[in-house]
């Protein structure tokens, strides 16, 4: 199965947003991670469709995480991104061609669509057992205890955009 490239960076965007004291601007997420605006809103309008984030508007605007990230599991953001469609869709070929099974003879999915429903299962069960928060301590561990503290205060410094969060004389 091949995800989309929005999921990588919806699930990035959780992570950070856990860090996060107030609402965070698309613009600001975008820039952190150094990916399109424009891609990364929609990844964020999905998000906020499936109510995993919530977009506060106004001056102090941004996204917020919805409920604690130990409640919002990686499957979860997957679902909003790409959809909940199983990565194997069988299409009965075995009653195609010169030996084609007769459908009432289909009484049941063949053995490859068991085999693919039954990864697809593990895989779905897989990611609904790690959540956002499982993420999140992963970066600390990845990356030493204060990494995930460096990203709260690059989220809280000023715009400016360089990237760094820390204001300039210019």
């Amino acid at each position: 199965m091949k995800l989309s490239g929005g999921v990588e960076w919806a699930l990035h965007c959780c992570v950070v947003l856990t860090t996060a004291t107030e609402p965070v601007p698309a613009v600001r997420l975008a820039e952190l991670h150094d990916v399109s605006g424009s891609y990364l809103a929609k990844q964020l309008q999905a998000l906020s469709r499936a109510g995993l984030v919530n977009s506060v508007q106004g001056k102090a605007g941004g996204y917020e995480l919805t409920r604690a990230p130990e409640r919002i599991s990686v499957l979860d953001v997957v679902e909003a991104v790409d959809g909940s469609r199983p990565a194997f869709v069988c299409t009965e070929i075995r009653q195609r061609g010169p030996l084609a099974t007769p459908p009432e003879s289909c009484t049941r999915p063949c053995a490859i669509t068991r085999a693919m429903a039954t990864a697809d299962a593990a895989w779905r069960a897989a990611l609904r057992d790690i959540s956002i928060a499982d993420l999140a301590r992963g970066v600390d561990e990845d990356y030493g205890p204060t990494a995930l503290a460096g990203i709260r205060t690059w989220l809280t410094g000023p715009g400016d955009g360089d990237g760094d969060g820390a204001p300039h004389d210019r």
